[in-house]
């Protein structure tokens, strides 16, 4: 079994949803710490300058998203699977929702002033305004704007009704008997929300909701062990990146392979990555780059949501 290293921090929304999916498989893992907020030296010297959290390396392979990192894990450990067998596309289109829309309710909500100083409670000013810059330059650019806190908190009974509902009539968890990604996809804004007491109390209301956080909860985060960026570092450069499958490639936007490309988010967060492209299909972007101190990697991305175009092109767009 390959050896797992997880970027990430712990208060991070998306970091607990894949802290979850390697509880959930029952897998062992490294932890690295990063930076909450740019500039992250270590995590760019394997990412080239993807800011989002969290990354998941394997060797000198690197993969951005949560989305994809989802994937992968299905590839290490097949059982319990995140995407049921006859089901992945409810389960992806459920994870897809939670990851974006639930999530912006629960960024709305948790941004509002009282709720900011509930969650920076003794933290010199200068760290909370840091943290707000940062915040503010990840959606600078991109499609995403930020929801409305009125918006967010007029619909946030209006999603959690529903959700209680489901859960009240189907089961354990939103597809049935068994969790998936849809679980933890729904999951991370929620206890985003919990782990505020400015806002947890809009969780009290939904028995059958905080029922199911409490097993979702339970899952834990499997077995891991604290590893020092250097030495992750060094891992990757001591590595060589996995075998690309042969054939299957296939380009949307007529790119070849070896091209110098960039990818980015769409939505938000979307610093471009610079790199040679090495690998397109159906669901994933790989490109090649070297760093001085991490070597050659492989970083990895998924098609949805992100995009990929020759150096340059991009800015003409």
């Amino acid at each position: 079994m390959n050896q797992l290293i997880l970027h990430h921090y712990p208060q991070s929304p998306f970091a607990e949803k894949a802290r979850l999916m390697l509880g959930l498989k029952g897998l062992s893992w490294h932890s690295v710490m990063i930076p909450p907020v740019m500039p992250k030296p270590d995590l760019t010297a394997l990412t080239g300058g993807y800011r989002r959290t969290p990354v998941l390396q394997i060797g000198a392979d690197i993969y951005c998203d949560t989305a994809l990192i989802a994937q992968r894990l299905e590839r290490e450990k097949a059982i319990p699977a995140l995407f049921p067998e006859g089901q992945e596309a409810v389960a992806a289109a459920l994870a897809q929702f939670g990851d974006q829309t639930l999530f912006q309710h629960s960024i709305a909500i948790n941004f509002q002033p009282h709720a900011l100083e509930a969650r920076f409670a003794g933290m010199p000013p200068e760290v909370i305004k840091g943290f707000l810059k940062d915040r503010q330059a990840m959606f600078s650019s991109g499609t995403a704007s930020r929801l409305e806190t009125d918006v967010a908190l007029a619909q946030w009974p209006v999603l959690m009704s529903r959700l209680e509902t489901q859960l009240e009539r189907n089961g354990e968890y939103l597809l049935g008997e068994e969790p998936s990604i849809a679980d933890l996809a729904w999951y991370h804004p929620l206890w985003f929300m919990a782990a505020n007491s400015a806002v947890s109390v809009m969780l009290e209301d939904y028995p059958a909701v905080r029922a199911w956080m409490a097993r979702i909860h339970d899952f834990g985060s499997g077995a891991s062990v604290r590893m020092e960026a250097e030495e992750a570092i060094r891992i990757a450069r001591d590595s060589e990146p996995e075998p690309l499958p042969e054939g299957g490639f296939v380009s949307t936007r007529g790119l070849s392979l070896g091209q110098e490309v960039t990818v980015r988010a769409v939505d938000y967060g979307s610093d471009p990555v610079v790199g040679r492209l090495v690998h397109e299909e159906l669901d994933e972007i790989v490109i090649a780059r070297e760093d001085e101190r991490a070597g050659l990697v492989h970083v990895h991305f998924p098609r949805v949501g992100y995009r990929v175009d020759v150096v340059g092109a991009a800015e003409k767009d």
